[in-house]
């Protein structure tokens, strides 16, 4: 069973390494092909083998040439590195800005828009809008990601938090890690839920027949979401979760395992459901300690208007 294996990252760059353990279905495949139908959508096996030689891949720890061939109980990880050429430029594209200071910055992201850019995907970003409206962020992930702290799906809309210099940088992430960052969201999800509130607690990790998917798998890291029903329509269910946990798309694996994916989820559910570009998921509160003046901060966004005609089309069917 492929699987992310449990690690504590060890700086914050440590965030955006992806890993996988080889199963023994998987022996005796080269690396690179590996890497390269694990990893992002876009990315080639070239460009897999250029990130090899320059040490961007290991293996137990450890480099490899890209014709090495796995053996069973492998642990592949993997942090991209940045293109010599990347030159992420501001762009004036307009933010919905909930709060702003000298350190830090709240928005709230609309649907359709990437968080920040990837290989061969550039503009068009909320890091692009960032960089024209701050000119200044945190250095701390590098130019694809200044000032990224954490991330939304890209068809999840939503509030989010932006690093304005590497002590902010710093002190969100460690309340990212320690769980003390306040995160809940609005979903509208398939079938009638039996009970009022639960908890999911579930590990996540790489889903076994589909790398470039996440599943709920014995050796996936520990995830913990809980959920309350805020109004029934027989068919769907409105809820509100609180992130306990924060794995990629957590909310949408953990509501399929119970058997209610989220409404439009092209890759969890079924799309196409609801007239909606995506899954009908929205990132509604975020609550934070100002990493200056240690204020508690708690910001909320209301249901965008593309979710809310889907509510109201389903309260007056």
């Amino acid at each position: 069973m492929t699987s992310q294996a449990e690690r504590k990252p060890t700086n914050p760059q440590d965030e955006w390494t992806q890993e996988w353990v080889a199963t023994e279905a998987e022996a005796g495949e080269r690396i690179d092909k590996f890497v390269a139908e694990s990893a992002e959508e876009g990315v080639s096996r070239t460009q897999v083998q250029d990130w090899i030689r320059a040490g961007a891949v290991t293996v137990n720890g450890a480099a490899v040439k890209p014709n090495y061939r796995l053996e069973p109980g492998d642990v592949v990880a993997v942090t991209p590195p940045e293109p010599e050429d990347a030159n992420i430029r501001p762009e004036p594209i307009p933010l919905q800005v909930v709060y702003e200071d000298g350190d830090v910055i709240v928005v709230d992201k609309p649907r359709g828009m990437v968080v920040h850019p990837a290989h061969g995907h550039t503009s068009g970003t909320l890091v692009n809008a960032l960089l024209h409206h701050c000119r200044d962020l945190s250095g701390i992930n590098g130019r694809l990601r200044p000032g990224i702290v954490h991330r939304i799906d890209k068809d999840t809309s939503g509030l989010l938090m932006a690093a304005k210099n590497d002590l902010a940088h710093v002190s969100l992430s460690e309340q990212l890690k320690a769980h003390t960052v306040e995160r809940a969201y609005i979903a509208l999800v398939h079938g009638n839920l039996p009970h009022d509130q639960g908890t999911i607690d579930a590990p996540i990790g790489r889903d076994p027949h589909d790398r470039k998917k996440f599943a709920v798998t014995a050796g996936g890291k520990p995830s913990v979401t809980h959920f309350t029903a805020v109004e029934r329509f027989g068919d769907y269910t409105l809820v509100r979760l609180r992130l306990e946990t924060g794995r990629t798309h957590q909310i949408r694996v953990h509501m399929k395992y119970i058997g209610h994916p989220l409404a439009g989820d092209p890759v969890y559910g079924r799309a196409k459901t609801v007239p909606l570009d995506g899954q009908a998921l929205h990132a509604a509160v975020l609550g934070f300690v100002h990493p200056r003046t240690g204020e508690t901060l708690r910001f909320e966004s209301p249901i965008p208007d593309d979710f809310q005609r889907i509510l109201d089309m389903l309260r007056n069917r």
